[in-house]
């Protein structure tokens, strides 16, 4: 009896081992599978690691069978050493998995387009299905456009809409009617509050209260590689786009282009330049046709590629990686990281990250101080004095786009001198979790990775030294002069920032030195004052010239023909009149013209100005006199005249009636050139 439960106790003990020892095995073999996922992170460490680890595994299983076949007591505490190494093993490759997922998530592959049916909020009508037959759908009506026509044409195919479709050419006038009830629904891209809100030259500061949302189409495109480098030890370029909405999850969505940063780093000399780029720059948007110019922040709506390629096409740099951050989110990271230290320029109040004022207010007073996320965030949108919304203390000094773009970098700044003080593993993770939910790159995993060593790098150099301090930052900047332009996508007589040449070609020349691919020009001579503190050279800032001066087509209404051809011979552009016998304006002057007024020139192709011309006059009205209106215009005769030729293709026929010729709303928006 006592025979047989020995026999029975030893068979329980060796598949106890025998279980034990396949759990060391799989355990091992997890670790080794998440040691390899570190692609480029210590590698001859993680091969040692490796290797010890098999050796670990073959030393237990030698050590069970030795202890089997000698009926050991030790057996019992190989036992409780094994499972401690089993635990071990899965807890590392656990968190080694974990980080990885982490990382993955910023990756992306993909970016998804939306489009929305949206209508005014009194409307009752909360679905698609539950539209009136009668009702007018507005759309824009431009078959190329992704958002605003070819999503809404498939929504409408799907949903088996009959009702009446209203072709619009910008999204303004879609609105409009929308708010005075010409129309009943309209397709807006789905990120259109924080897109409006943002515009300065209209003011839909209560679109969300006014319109709701009560059907929405998605569809998903693979991003196109964008991507020149494979190795991060060799010097790079990335090209970061700041996405200013009120989501936290930046999930695969295209962008809005609110805020543009241009970075180079080298690897080697930790030297990094750093380029904000006005979104009001005015520059050729590559995906358009005929690379045509518009403000630069335009080019998100196309996607990553189209943002990327444009930067690079004025820039000169072929941009290696981009990165794509909510600012929203960020707000989440500060907080996880316990705040940044940042040196204030100015106080200021600011909405919140829900974009509210009133008791949401942000207040933040200049000098060092800790900054919580959202009061970072305001820093880093702030462009405005709020002048209407705060006292005076808070709406001093200079505020623009480029004071943003500062502003914004010393942010980013703030967060990278704090990252260098994460010990903590759990903060580690926690803020790793914040970050992949607020930034997308497309980035490989390995890419992703090889930056361990550039931190390692810095970590080690650095001590107590500040990053910026470490890092060489070269502040770069793109000087120009403000400029009032017609936009064919909003109807308005839009600001543009009008890039000098010259300064343009500064900034690029510093980051293609930093980049290795020009040899730097050495300073023989350098002057100082002993009384004054020294202040670094912001490359670019200064530098004018360069550039041909961009004309707007001025309106033609009211001049006679022969001061109409005279203007147009001036401008280098080519004429043909109309006449007419009938209209609304000044007998033998021009009354319409085909091109509105505030157009860029270079766009301007074939300019047709229509001229009314009575046959008789009576004794009661003279020549040069008011004619009545007259809703059907006669043609009497047309004859042409050229002058140069344009070199870009005509737009579409539009009447000479500015949608809007208001000043900037925000005076002092950017400097003026000096």
């Amino acid at each position: 009896m006592r025979k047989q439960k020995g026999q029975k106790s030893n068979k329980i003990k060796k598949i106890l081992i025998l279980i034990i020892n396949l759990l060391a095995v799989v355990a091992t073999a997890y670790l080794i599978y998440s040691l390899l996922l570190l692609t480029g992170i210590e590698n001859k460490i993680r091969l040692l690691m490796i290797i010890d680890l098999v050796i670990i595994l073959v030393a237990i299983i030698l050590f069970f069978i030795k202890a089997i076949k000698k009926k050991s007591k030790a057996i019992i505490v190989l036992i409780v050493v094994t499972i401690a190494y089993i635990m071990a093993s899965l807890c590392a490759g656990y968190y080694i998995n974990k980080t990885y997922k982490i990382i993955d998530r910023m990756t992306t592959s993909t970016t998804t387009y939306s489009t929305s049916l949206v209508t005014r909020s009194d409307n009752k009508v909360d679905g698609i299905n539950d539209i009136d037959k009668n009702s007018k759908i507005g759309m824009i009506d431009d078959e190329t456009d992704l958002i605003g026509y070819q999503l809404p044409t498939q929504a409408i195919n799907e949903n088996n809409l009959k009702n009446e479709i209203v072709g619009y050419g910008n999204y303004i006038d879609l609105i409009n009617d929308l708010y005075d009830k010409k129309i009943d629904y309209i397709f807006l891209p789905s990120n259109y509050v924080s897109t409006f809100k943002a515009m300065d030259e209209v003011d839909l500061d209560d679109i969300d209260e006014k319109t709701k949302i009560i059907f929405s189409k998605e569809k998903t495109n693979k991003t196109e590689e964008v991507s020149k480098n494979s190795n991060l030890n060799e010097p790079f370029s990335v090209l970061v786009m700041g996405v200013d909405s009120t989501e936290e999850d930046l999930a695969n969505t295209a962008f809005n282009g609110d805020a543009l940063l241009l970075i180079t780093f080298n690897p080697t000399t930790l030297n990094t330049t750093m380029l904000s780029i006005p979104r009001d720059s005015y520059v050729p948007i590559t995906c358009t046709s005929g690379n045509r110019k518009n403000k630069i922040n335009s080019a998100a709506l196309y996607g990553e590629k189209c943002m990327v390629d444009t930067v690079s096409n004025f820039t000169g740099i072929d941009i290696d990686y981009y990165v794509k951050i909510n600012f929203k989110g960020v707000v989440n990271v500060i907080d996880a990281l316990g705040g940044v230290e940042v040196d204030v320029p100015y106080s200021f109040c600011e909405q919140d990250s829900n974009r509210k004022f009133g008791k949401h207010t942000i207040y933040v007073k200049k000098g060092l101080q800790k900054l919580n996320g959202e009061q970072a965030l305001a820093l880093s949108r702030n462009r405005k004095a709020n002048s209407s919304k705060c006292s005076e203390e808070w709406t001093q000094g200079v505020r623009n786009d480029f004071v943003r773009g500062q502003n914004q970098q010393l942010v980013l700044r703030a967060i990278l001198n704090k990252l260098k003080e994460v010990k903590s593993i759990d903060k580690i993770y926690d803020v790793l979790d914040k970050i992949s939910k607020s930034m997308v790159t497309n980035m490989q995993n390995s890419d992703i990775l090889s930056l361990y060593n550039v931190g390692k790098d810095i970590i080690v150099k650095s001590h107590n030294e500040k990053v910026e301090d470490l890092l060489g930052i070269q502040k770069l900047y793109l000087n120009g002069y403000d400029g009032r332009m017609y936009d064919t996508n909003t109807g308005l007589r839009l600001y543009y920032y009008i890039l000098y040449q010259n300064s343009i070609d500064a900034v690029s020349n510093a980051m293609k030195v930093n980049l290795g691919l020009k040899k730097p020009t050495i300073i023989k001579k350098f002057s100082f004052n002993i009384d004054k503190a020294y202040e670094q050279e912001v490359i670019g800032k200064n530098v004018t010239g360069g550039t041909t001066n961009v004309v707007s087509l001025p309106s033609f209404i009211g001049m006679s023909e022969s001061t109409a051809k005279t203007k147009a011979a001036n401008l280098g552009i080519t004429v043909s009149f109309n006449y007419v016998k009938t209209g609304t304006g000044v007998n033998g002057t021009v009354i319409k013209q085909n091109y509105n007024s505030g157009t860029d020139v270079n766009y301007v192709k074939n300019l047709t100005l229509t001229v009314l011309k009575e046959e008789t006059v009576t004794q009661n009205q003279t020549p040069n006199t008011q004619t009545s209106t007259s809703v059907n215009e006669t043609t009497t005769n047309t004859t042409s005249t050229s002058t140069s030729t344009s070199t870009s293709e005509s737009t579409s026929t539009q009447t000479s009636t500015d949608k809007s010729d208001d000043v900037l709303s925000d005076a002092g928006l950017v400097p003026s050139a000096p």
